[in-house]
């Protein structure tokens, strides 16, 4: 167990997770299963990656487990704006053209490692991402003004205990040790100082949360669950850099306070038979808590050019995510699933912006997988359908656009899990 121990630290220390745009950047991709199964993955038996799905389900593992999950998504998208002005250094007006996002692909990697302790008391522990994203335009495209670069990379560490209370009963708690580092980069014009240039706001944060979670059986096919995961604040210290078009960089602390979401996940898990489930999913995410990305600048390097304050109004909607996930076993051997997840968008049209320019996604996914005695290997696809969005900028700010139109996007998916039974 102790060396079992020292790989899961080793990774969680090394996990950085680099992960492409999502839909309020919320990552639900944390194993190959849950891919093809579109997230409604919450009751599965003998899965390590319970602990992020649904810890009360670490319940169903027997003995003792450790799992890796290595997900890939690339996303696609295309845009325009509208009453677009932008001036190269010789003052000369740029004219706009429809562009699209560089195809700037990451991956969703998680490690996880259960302990049936006894007959009643089960230990996880998991490294995954909740909240991560990366978009990226190029320098002098039509964006470029509001966010030509932007990546949040996030892990979540989450150490849980879970109990049997009897064959209908079993639930869990567990802390949850979140970090994220940001990125952001865009060009801006600060016309009362006569400065313009490409800016860069670079910092990281850690802060702690907690989740619980519960499932009920009513009989041998028909099971719930519930589970809630905390909202997380995150006082985020920063590095403001800018590189003037004429003249010597600047620099200046930076500081900001987000508060990401918190959410309940509800499922419910029916067997057919001994070979075939079906799981149904609905999560609800609390993205009001995203009502606005104050950024506070001080002891710049050069006095009176840079604002103490750059303010960015969001206020995003709650919104729900529903998936639908089927599993049939071949054989003893092997399976295959397939699943489906509908999300509805969470951005306003004057809190959009091309940090997170998506609207309603539905993705569509299948997988197989291969296990023995010893190991579990599974793989799948996905591909991502994601909608329209209409937007507002906000020239007041710096954008040089009055509105924008987000069309064309879509997302690749591929994943892959290895899980190994000691």
């Amino acid at each position: 167990m102790n060396k079992n121990f020292l790989a899961l630290g080793l990774a969680a220390a090394l996990l950085a997770p680099q992960v492409a745009g999502a839909e309020g950047f919320a990552i639900n991709e944390w194993s190959a299963e849950g891919v093809a199964m579109g997230g409604a993955r919450m009751f599965a038996e003998d899965d390590a990656a319970n602990v992020a799905y649904n810890p009360a389900s670490i319940t169903k593992v027997k003995g003792e487990v450790m799992k890796s999950s290595y997900t890939y998504l690339s996303p696609h998208g295309s845009y325009k704006l509208y009453d677009y002005k932008l001036y190269d250094s010789n003052n000369d007006e740029i004219k706009g053209e429809p562009t699209h996002n560089k195809v700037h692909a990451g991956w969703a990697v998680g490690t996880y490692y259960v302990r049936q302790i006894n007959d009643k008391e089960w230990f996880g522990i998991g490294a995954f991402p909740r909240f991560a994203m990366v978009s990226e335009f190029e320098r002098e495209s039509m964006a470029s003004s509001n966010a030509f670069f932007s990546k949040l990379n996030g892990v979540s560490v989450t150490p849980t205990y879970a109990h049997k209370f009897d064959k209908k009963w079993s639930a869990a708690v567990g802390a949850e040790i979140n970090y994220v580092g940001l990125e952001l980069q865009k060009n801006l014009v600060i016309p009362t100082a006569g400065v313009n240039g490409t800016t860069q706001i670079e910092g990281e944060s850690y802060a702690l949360g907690w989740n619980a979670a519960a499932n009920y059986a009513f009989d041998d096919k028909n099971e719930i669950g519930v589970v809630y995961r905390s909202r997380i604040t995150h006082s985020l210290e920063a590095d403001f850099k800018m590189y003037p078009v004429i003249g010597d960089k600047i620099t200046a602390d930076a500081y900001g306070v987000v508060t990401l979401p918190d959410s309940w996940d509800i499922g419910y898990n029916h067997k057919f038979d001994k070979k075939t489930r079906l799981e149904l999913k609905a999560t609800r995410t609390n993205w009001s808590t995203y009502d606005a990305l104050n950024i506070s600048l001080s002891n710049p390097s050069v006095p009176g050019v840079l604002p103490s304050n750059v303010d960015s109004d969001k206020n995003w909607e709650n919104g729900w995510r529903y998936a639908i996930g089927l599993e049939h076993n071949l054989s003893d051997k092997y399976t295959v699933m397939a699943g489906f997840a509908f999300d509805e968008s969470s951005i306003p049209h004057d809190g959009g912006d091309f940090m997170v320019p998506t609207g309603l996604r539905r993705t569509y996914s299948i997988g197989a997988r291969y296990n023995d005695k010893k190991q579990t290997v599974a793989v799948a696809l996905g591909w991502m359908d994601v909608g329209t969005l209409d937007f507002a900028g906000h020239p007041e700010k710096g954008d040089a656009y009055s509105s924008a139109h987000a069309y064309d996007s879509f997302t690749k998916i591929a994943s892959i899990s290895y899980q190994r039974k000691f």
